[in-house]
């Protein structure tokens, strides 16, 4: 025991540990950094591989619906081919109507692809003929309106007109009935994209997970989640994948989180940090529209309750003491 205080104690012996200990944190300071960077390194190219893996399985399940669609006749976006095309290039009616705001509408509506394009087109103009003569046909033939044919015709005139909008009022009432249906489900679909995120999985990991889940819920937000999950796969810019998703929904709360995903990523910020916030003032906006409801909900049950309820209650209650006092006159 002497012997080895004595060992300890030597100065030569505390001289020799003192020292290899600073050469143990000397070589210990060196080599950290390069052991971080190689597991940087590896963890990159984990990422590349996975992501490669998700490009090439997206690839092969678009591959397999694109032959299903074939097969059944339909596809996204199919080739224009008949009549409609035939009229549309005779008429020249692509200078006249095609631009970036109609494809936007018709994308918002979720009609994709020329095909849809060139059928808008031809009903722009096909619509005004077939309902004027269909007007035509039911007031000479169908119905006795009771005027003279001239007045007939200019109702069968203005029917045509108004036919001019009808393919217009069309693709707004299928873009309000499908902004509607996102809207809805938008605040689920962000919860589930930050427990996604939170857990470890890729912004267009978590974009494939929510588009399958929410499916159920909403076969529109499915349809935009899986498309944007294929273009942050295929395109470069990352960004751009966000900004297609905000112009196809055209919605202000879609366009807000896209926004901050797209700032998340260019300043290094948490993205978990972004989608709670999000999540959180979708959640509470859709609140806020569902108590704006409830509240305008009095009035506008005011008028059926004076037109039906109040002439029911008034035959309730005067109409014993009517047949009293008819009674007592007999």
């Amino acid at each position: 025991m002497d012997s080895f205080l004595n060992t300890v104690m030597n100065p030569q012996f505390i001289a020799t540990a003192l020292a290899a200990i600073c050469v143990f944190a000397t070589v210990l300071t060196v080599a950290l950094p390069m052991l971080q960077r190689d597991q940087m390194n590896r963890r990159m190219r984990e990422m590349a591989i996975e992501r490669s893996k998700m490009r090439s399985v997206r690839i092969a399940e678009m591959a397999s619906k694109d032959r299903q669609q074939s097969a059944s006749g339909s596809r996204l976006r199919s080739t224009p081919k008949g009549f409609m095309q035939q009229v549309v290039n005779r008429l020249n009616l692509r200078e006249r109507f095609d631009n970036e705001e109609l494809r936007e509408n018709l994308k918002r509506a979720g009609l994709r692809g020329q095909a849809n394009i060139v059928a808008f087109m031809f009903f722009r103009v096909a619509a005004p003929i077939i309902i004027f003569f269909f007007a035509l046909f039911y007031l000479f033939v169908v119905y006795d309106s009771g005027y003279s044919p001239m007045v007939n015709l200019v109702m069968a005139i203005a029917a045509g007109l108004l036919g001019y909008y009808v393919p217009n009022m069309f693709i707004s009432n299928r873009v309000q009935k499908r902004q509607m249906a996102i809207k809805q489900a938008w605040p689920d679909a962000l919860d589930m994209l930050l427990i996604c995120v939170q857990s470890g999985m890729s912004v267009e990991a978590g974009f494939a997970k929510v588009g399958k889940e929410i499916v159920s819920q909403s076969i529109e937000l499915a349809e935009e989640m899986s498309l944007t999950t294929a273009e942050l796969s295929y395109l470069q810019d990352r960004r751009q994948a966000y900004d297609n998703l905000a112009k196809r929904t055209g919605l202000p709360g879609v366009k807000a989180v896209t926004t901050a995903l797209t700032q998340a990523e260019r300043y290094g910020t948490p993205v978990g940090t972004a989608l709670r916030t999000m999540a959180k003032e979708n959640r509470e906006i859709r609140q806020s529209e569902a108590e704006r409801k409830a509240a305008a909900l009095p009035p506008k049950l005011t008028v059926p309750m004076i037109v039906f309820f109040l002439p029911v209650l008034f035959v309730v209650i005067l109409g014993p003491a009517a047949i009293s006092y008819m009674n007592m006159k007999k």
